[in-house]
């Protein structure tokens, strides 16, 4: 049903970003056409709260940032956590070392320490804190920070290597109160932690950096029992917990696990999750399930990048054609290969995030935030891209389209807003929309095609005619 009838103009504010250069630029002054699709808004139909957007604090991106001229490395802190920038509201670190990390390193190295007397973070201490506490000190509004732990120290665990294995029973209550430790660690640096998630991908890697294994049942088991107690008995409980923490495609068996009964779901606020099994399939089946399961609890994409990559430097159209890949273009089994297609950066992106908010998710973070020109440091050589790339050699900032597109929902969507039902009537045109606490409405709308596209945007009456540009994303602020 097109629209037709002369309505009252809605007040809207429009930002694009499209394969033809524009960069969140404000847009107006549409022109006028009759019988355009509707894209229809109902605020009285509300499904979950935003919990936020954000990237994660690596040692590797912020030892990059401490390489950089000081302009530039306040530019990009600005540039993620500033009023003039994307205004990221929830963040995620690592507990010890990962792949994104120097070298191999652990908060509790000294081998059979049981009470972690000689536990400290002062691996963190040169880049890691500084570049949070910077990053606080330009946030307006604050952000939730959530911690994850790629593995134990090896001397915890059961092949004594920082690869695999598992965490022995005897040493369950070390690790809980490793947890407990850390949080105190980072509150006295001026630090909160928000939450946690119980173990980063317990299925494991592939055996190529540090991981460390879990059933869904053994981390039911450790946190029912071991990391949920501690930490409520230190007067924590308010810390937020999420359990899995990997690829989409399981989630049945896990949330099956943690929210089996009630006892088994005390501890748990949420269940984490990665898009790896396809960053083009975003598996709203798997998602629906999970919010029925626990329809009261978090749902956090809590880990995404285009992988298996070297960035591409100072050339925006490459992120917008089909020619990148991720790993399971080389590595995926023959079955599995349809789920990693070539794919272009941006469409990744915007197509995943807006597949997540209509499915349940309420909150989305990237990995790294800044990278270099090779997509490390990685001591694995685990290259990726970042929506930030620099070159500390020649202090040269490079700031991909991926950055504006993560700026399209963090800046506009804020924590506490609630996604609202929104429809269109072009059904090539993928969109999402939110009520924030100030009771404007955001509207992101992404065009994948090459063709630009008219539509008139509907709420309560009012409409406002609106083009999108080809190969663009969208976001539509409506103010009274």
């Amino acid at each position: 049903m097109a629209c037709t009838e002369k309505q009252e103009q809605l007040k809207v504010e429009v930002y694009e970003t499209s394969s033809s250069g524009n960069k969140l630029t404000p847009l107006a002054d549409f022109a006028s056409s009759e019988n355009v699709p509707a894209i229809n808004l109902n605020p009285e139909k509300k499904y979950q709260t935003i919990t936020g957007f954000g990237g994660a604090f690596t040692e590797s991106s912020a030892y990059l940032l401490n390489k950089m001229g000081k302009e530039n490395r306040a530019k990009i802190i600005e540039a993620y956590f500033g009023e003039s920038g994307a205004a990221y509201s929830l963040t995620r670190t690592h507990m010890n070392s990962c792949d994104f990390s120097l070298g191999q390193y652990s908060y509790a190295s000294v081998e059979g320490d049981k009470d972690l007397q000689h536990f400290t973070i002062q691996e963190d201490k040169d880049d890691l804190i500084p570049f949070i506490k910077d990053a606080l000190s330009v946030s307006k509004e604050g952000f939730n920070i959530f911690a994850s732990p790629w593995t134990a120290p090896p001397w915890m665990k059961d092949n004594k290597d920082w690869v695999g294995g598992k965490l022995l029973p005897e040493y369950y209550d070390t690790w809980a109160l490793f947890f407990s430790k850390y949080v105190d660690a980072y509150k006295a640096e001026g630090i909160d932690i928000w939450g946690f998630t119980v173990e980063n991908e317990p299925l494991g890697n592939g055996n190529n950096w540090e991981s460390m294994n879990y059933s869904p049942d053994e981390m039911t088991n450790f946190v029912m029992n071991h990391l949920g107690p501690k930490l409520e008995a230190d007067g924590k409980g308010d810390l937020k917990i999420l359990g899995y923490d990997q690829n989409r495609e399981h989630l049945k068996e896990w949330v099956d696990s943690q929210f089996k009964n009630e006892e088994t779901s005390k501890y748990f606020d949420g269940t984490a999750i990665h898009w790896y099994a396809s960053t083009f399939d975003y598996f709203p089946k798997e998602l629906q399930y999970a919010h029925h399961k626990a329809p009261n609890k978090l749902l956090i994409q809590s880990e995404a990048c285009v992988d298996a990559e070297i960035p591409v430097w100072n050339d925006d159209e490459w992120y917008w054609k089909k020619e990148a890949t991720d790993w399971g273009w080389t590595w995926a089994p023959e079955k599995d290969k349809y789920l990693h297609p070539k794919y272009a950066p941006v469409n990744r992106y915007a197509r995943d995030i807006i597949g997540c908010l209509n499915n349940w998710v309420d909150g989305w973070v990237d990995w790294n935030m800044v990278l270099d020109k090779q997509g490390g440091p990685n001591w694995f050589k685990n290259w990726c891209i970042a929506p930030v790339i620099v070159d500390p050699n020649e202090d040269e900032v490079y700031f991909t389209p991926l950055y504006y597109v993560m700026a399209h929902f963090s800046k506009y969507l804020r924590p506490g807003a609630k996604v609202i039902e929104a429809t269109s009537e072009d059904k090539e045109l993928m969109l999402a929309a939110v009520q924030n606490l100030d009771d404007s409405i955001a509207v992101v709308i992404f065009n994948e095609g090459k063709q630009s596209k008219q539509f008139s945007l509907r709420l309560d009456g009012k409409s406002a005619e609106v083009e999108i540009s080809a190969q663009a994303i969208q976001t539509i602020v409506i103010t009274n």
